[in-house]
């Protein structure tokens, strides 16, 4: 991998959210562990990240022998399951992780997340919350979170040629490296677009993609 300085992750919860930042930072040539109790997720990923482990979360003692303390930066991404966010958070800086950057449900589960030492919160089930990052004010980018030195989590508008097509053919993952993770339109949010999901004009898309990609669409207005 030619990069100055690889960085070590840990994504802790393997859902959709969880898989495509796991992903997304391995293809950039970054160390990544995921970390579910599904078993069933942990093998699906296991290929397309340099490791995964089926693992209680909650479980101190096996966060701590997986030697956490050495990781950069840690997703905990159960934004649903409140109790175990929080503690798998507190735990996480706890036992030394320099970052961690928690998923949210709702305003009260991002105050809570706070207190518990996460480092930043984000809300990609309604609208990533409260301005994360830099607001972009022009071109079709919105928002966006730097995830890496090359890949961030961004708010995007679509570009004018994918409006009324589906999402299976458009193929933004295969053609410009681009992982879809939601889709809102107004205060809807699609948490799970399928394959067969049709882009309108007026919808934003919670994206994982290259800051080169993301330049790219900003500039297509």
């Amino acid at each position: 991998m030619a990069k100055n300085k690889t960085k070590q992750y840990i994504v802790v919860g393997l859902g959709r959210f969880g898989r495509a930042i796991a992903q997304t930072l391995f293809e950039a040539g970054e160390e990544v562990l995921g970390v579910d109790m599904n078993m069933e997720l942990v093998e699906d990923i296991r290929d397309k990240i340099t490791h995964a482990v089926q693992l209680d979360a909650m479980d101190r003692d096996a966060l701590e022998a997986l030697g956490v303390r050495d990781f950069d930066v840690a997703f905990v991404t159960m934004g649903s399951d409140i109790r175990a966010s929080g503690t798998i958070t507190l735990m996480l800086k706890e036992l030394g992780v320099r970052r961690v950057i928690a998923k949210a449900h709702d305003d009260f589960h991002g105050r809570m997340l706070e207190k518990l030492g996460a480092d930043t919160v984000l809300f990609p089930e309604r609208d990533m919350g409260r301005r994360v990052a830099h607001n972009l004010v022009s071109g079709n980018v919105v928002d966006y979170l730097e995830l890496s030195p090359n890949y961030s989590i961004a708010e995007v508008r679509p570009m004018r040629q994918w409006v009324g097509r589906p999402l299976k053919e458009l193929a933004l993952r295969s053609r410009m490296g681009i992982n879809i993770i939601s889709i809102k339109s107004g205060t809807h949010v699609n948490p799970m677009p399928t394959p067969e999901t049709v882009i309108q004009a007026e919808h934003v898309l919670l994206v994982v993609a290259h800051e080169d990609t993301l330049s790219q669409l900003d500039r297509c207005i």
